[in-house]
């Protein structure tokens, strides 16, 4: 699919304005200063709260969307679990200073031995194309990171070349079954991308060119605006529809781990006074404005599926789920590369930790998201933070902690299946259904108020995580999640519900 067949939708809200945001970035970050003859002046409609969404297309035999990040430097220590993961999909980053560091030098055995072993691991293999800082580009990078030197990204002197390059990337490795490609990752950030929007839509359009030259049945991805940006859209959306109550208990329950760790970039804000001065904070205005880019290339085509990045607290997912909804063409997919759990120095202990994997990823899934890839499967006790920021799946040394064997059962219970969200009589979750039998992950929407699920023939439950167990009693739901399977369709096996 390309921008030839898949049809502009011009009836989205706010495109005009929102394109205007994107274009006054490459100048001073005024955006106030945005008109143009043809710019809608109205208010913009307020947003809609929206229905569940209807249910995903069944997953092909042996897959599932719960998948991972994670460091192939440390291969062997994950590999049984990721033997577990079999089904899923994951992602890896390259660069073309790091293939090809000196003009006509490329060296492609790391990226070959990483999409062998995902093919062996029968894991579907996803790669972000990103040009860092070299002879490629010119210039000096301002952010250095990590062991292996990685940059920012900039535009190349050279487009035919990148194009190329680009167009080697997918040749290379189409027979790998990889199919899609994200250009960059996190642009709004100033340590990934040196640029402004308008150059990232350049190079996204001239990178979907060689791709989908390479392979007209390739799709193209954003760049994966980040999680932290997603908030301030959410945010920014519900201000500029005159939603200002919504807007700050939206702001409050996405950030609720983050306030007061930036600074005045996520600073306290309880009145609309305080959040109209967070979003215009020089950070948070270009965060909203790549966010507007990136929404500029799906409107035109260009990228073909969405990537969102998610690592707050699970109940920002609502308002987040709200906003891609409104957002995105209902013909593009969306898919989270980057789901995780961002707590400096959190006090949770692991069975709780695992509880939010679960709840965060399903409440994913049952809004519409068809993958989840969690990151880090295994956090780097040597990351420059010193802690544990990115809660893993699994110890250092690849032993699995509950939040694994946890992620390990959603799995199992998506493999092959059709998703439906479930949401209904207090209980809150997902349901995947495979032929004749269904497996529900709920969970009660409100702590102190548990949710009765009468028995039904056949009916095995028990913690996420555990096996569930045959049972003929009453199952008691309270706001931890479990597990419920039986014969029948998700609605016979909540019939009786109190």
């Amino acid at each position: 699919m390309n921008a030839a067949t898949r049809p502009h939708n011009a009836t989205r809200p706010n495109t005009v304005a929102r394109r205007c945001v994107a274009a006054v970035l490459g100048g001073l970050l005024l955006l106030a200063g945005c008109t143009s003859g043809d710019t809608d002046t109205t208010p913009p409609p307020a947003p809609p709260t929206g229905a569940p969404p209807p249910s995903l297309p069944p997953y092909p035999e042996d897959t599932h969307p719960f998948g991972a990040h994670w460091d192939w430097n440390r291969y062997d220590e994950f590999l049984p679990y990721l033997r577990k993961l079999s089904g899923s999909a994951t992602y890896h980053e390259i660069s073309w200073c790091s293939i090809e560091p000196s003009q006509g030098q490329q060296d492609w055995s790391a990226l070959d031995q990483i999409a062998q072993r995902s093919q062996e691991l029968g894991i579907v293999l996803n790669i972000k194309i990103r040009t860092e800082m070299c002879w490629a580009t010119g210039g000096t990078p301002e952010h250095v990171r990590g062991q292996a030197n990685k940059t920012e990204s900039t535009m190349p002197l050279d487009m035919a070349a990148y194009q190329q390059f680009v167009g080697d990337v997918v040749r290379r490795y189409t027979p790998y079954g990889v199919r899609q490609y994200a250009i960059e990752n996190e642009v709004n950030a100033p340590q990934y991308w040196r640029g402004t929007p308008e150059e990232y839509v350049e190079l996204a359009t001239a990178a979907a060119e060689a791709v989908h030259a390479a392979n007209p049945d390739a799709v193209v991805v954003d760049s994966g605006i980040s999680s932290v940006a997603y908030g301030f859209g959410v945010v920014d959306r519900l201000v500029q529809a005159g939603r200002d109550d919504e807007a700050i208990a939206a702001y409050n329950a996405y950030f609720q781990r983050r306030i007061g760790t930036r600074g005045r970039k996520i600073p306290e804000a309880d009145t609309i006074g305080t959040l109209r001065t967070a979003l215009d904070n020089e950070t948070n205005v270009r965060n909203v404005a790549f966010l507007a880019a990136t929404e500029q290339l799906i409107d035109d085509g260009v990228v073909q599926l969405r990537q969102v990045h998610y690592y707050e607290h699970f109940d920002g997912v609502p308002a987040l789920l709200d906003y891609l909804a409104a957002q995105t063409p209902a013909d593009v997919p969306i898919e989270a590369w980057e789901v995780g759990q961002f707590w400096r120095d959190g006090d949770g202990d692991d069975v709780s930790r695992a509880e939010e994997v679960v709840k965060v990823s399903t409440m994913l899934l049952a809004g519409g998201i068809r993958q989840v890839m969690w990151l880090p499967l295994g956090y780097n006790p040597n990351n420059r933070a010193g802690s544990e920021v990115r809660y893993g799946l699994l110890d250092p040394d690849g032993t699995e902690r509950e939040a694994g064997r946890m992620f390990e059962s959603l799995a199992v219970a998506a493999r092959g299946a059709t998703v439906t969200p479930v949401r209904r009589d207090g209980l809150i979750g997902v349901a995947f259904q495979q032929g004749e039998e269904s497996t529900l992950v709920v969970w009660s929407g409100e702590i102190n108020d548990a949710v009765r699920v009468s028995a039904v023939p056949s009916l095995h439950a028990g913690p996420a995580g555990a096996a569930p167990t045959k049972t003929a009693a009453e199952v008691t739901v309270t706001d931890r999640p479990v597990l419920l399977h039986a014969t029948g369709t998700p609605e016979t096996i909540l019939a009786d519900v109190d």
